[in-house]
């Protein structure tokens, strides 16, 4: 049976800035130019990229947002909530998960521009999940906003916010 320590060991995870542990395990040898994508992008990208991604019950992944679309795949142990802030402010949640017939999801697309955070559904256990980031993830991309920056720009959401941030 996996534990979150024989996970981070045998799979080599390290930690990853909004929370969790994580390791590229993909990264496709193409690339789209700069010219091919938004100016968002200010530089070329891989076509896609994909990682493990280990959540603790004692931890949780702040909100953060990236430029492009990502596609959370459920491997093992209790489900995972996704909490996503929409561009336009819209508040949805989300249970990454096996329990089909609960209304629990396997796989589950944030949309590029969202905010999102995460956490584990239980208490001292694990959520592995796997995300597939196209175009390809680079951390030049990636925002993880203050806790009052994300509260100013949606204050009908401070009270998820400020659970699911660090500062």
């Amino acid at each position: 049976m996996n534990t979150k320590e024989t996970l981070i060991k045998t799979l080599h995870l390290q930690p990853h800035p909004e929370g969790g542990y994580y390791k590229e395990t993909y990264r496709s040898q193409g690339n789209i130019s700069k010219e091919g994508l938004p100016s968002a992008y200010g530089g070329s990208r891989n076509y896609a990229t994909g990682i493990y991604f280990l959540l603790t019950s004692d931890s949780f992944s702040a909100f953060h947002k990236i430029n492009q679309d990502e596609m959370w795949h459920f491997y093992d142990g209790a489900p995972i909530r996704l909490h996503i802030i929409s561009e336009a402010g819209v508040y949805s949640q989300h249970t990454i998960g096996r329990d089909i017939q609960a209304g629990e999801v396997p796989q589950l697309v944030v949309q590029g521009g969202d905010w999102f955070a995460a956490e584990v559904m239980g208490d001292d256990t694990y959520s592995f999940v796997g995300c597939t980031v196209s175009p390809g993830f680079d951390f030049k991309d990636f925002v993880l906003p203050e806790r009052k920056e994300l509260v100013t720009l949606f204050p009908e959401h401070a009270e998820v916010i400020t659970r699911l941030t660090h500062h």
